[in-house]
């Protein structure tokens, strides 16, 4: 359980503080990213919640909605985002936020198929159709493989000498092209902890492996959403030093 409240404390902490640089920036990748933790934090309390009290129908439909359909997606708007920048992300978040609302609608009526036992972690394929495991599949799949394609692509495009962001992103901010790699790389990472509780269910109980990925996945993930905020300095054309914070 402390474990559980450790990883909703963390994502609480990291959702406010991203939220914030969007609130004093209004740059769309801190925006999607500062969802994309809202959603984890979601998730985490719905956890810790079902640890202190015990699983349940309400408590596991937040944490399947939030975790396993809905927070991968607004991760990798972020990406996008940052690399594409705002003019090309902007209409892929109406659309996400469309998708969500259906998903949303989706998990709050779907039927189950089965009761729910409160001690027992509950899988989705045992208590849930089939168009809430699509929903997760393609909702945590797709936003998984463009998170790890787009910072593969950034690691290639800098490594020939190029700039990772292209078009409107270079526009929008002062930010050196091995820091939008390097943030890439950990977002990317950051997934494939998250990714990896089923491997380690076997060892850990599915519990407590989700819990210990979330913490972990969290942290990386954050990590990676600072890296291209830190302030870089870059030669104007006019001859200046200009300073900016993205």
């Amino acid at each position: 359980m402390s474990l559980a409240a450790f990883a909703s404390l963390v994502a609480l902490t990291f959702a406010l503080v991203t939220a914030d640089r969007w609130h004093r920036r209004r740059l769309m990748h801190h925006g999607a990213w500062a969802m994309a933790m809202a959603l984890f934090f979601v998730g985490s309390f719905a956890l810790w919640w079902a640890t202190a009290t015990g699983w349940s129908n309400g408590v596991f439909r937040v944490f399947f909605t939030a975790g396993a359909v809905l927070n991968v997606a607004w991760l990798a708007l972020g990406s996008i985002a940052l690399l594409a920048g705002d003019r090309v992300a902007r209409p892929l978040r109406a659309v996400l936020a469309l998708l969500s609302t259906f998903a949303i609608g989706v998990m709050a009526v779907a039927p189950t198929t089965a009761p729910f036992v409160s001690d027992e972690f509950p899988r989705a394929r045992d208590h849930f159709g089939v168009l809430p495991r699509i929903l997760a599949a393609v909702g945590s799949g797709v936003p998984a493989l463009i998170i790890i394609v787009g910072a593969l692509w950034s690691v290639a495009r800098l490594a020939s000498g190029r700039t990772p962001a292209v078009g409107g992103a270079r526009r929008e901010g002062l930010v050196s092209a091995p820091r939008l790699v390097m943030s890439n790389v950990l977002i990317a990472l950051g997934t494939l902890v998250l990714s990896a509780s089923g491997s380690l269910a076997g060892r850990l109980g599915e519990e407590r492996a989700f819990t210990i990925t979330l913490s972990i996945g969290v942290v990386v993930l954050f990590v990676g959403f600072l890296v291209p905020s830190a302030r870089v300095t870059a030669q104007g054309t006019t001859g200046r030093t200009a300073t900016r914070t993205v």
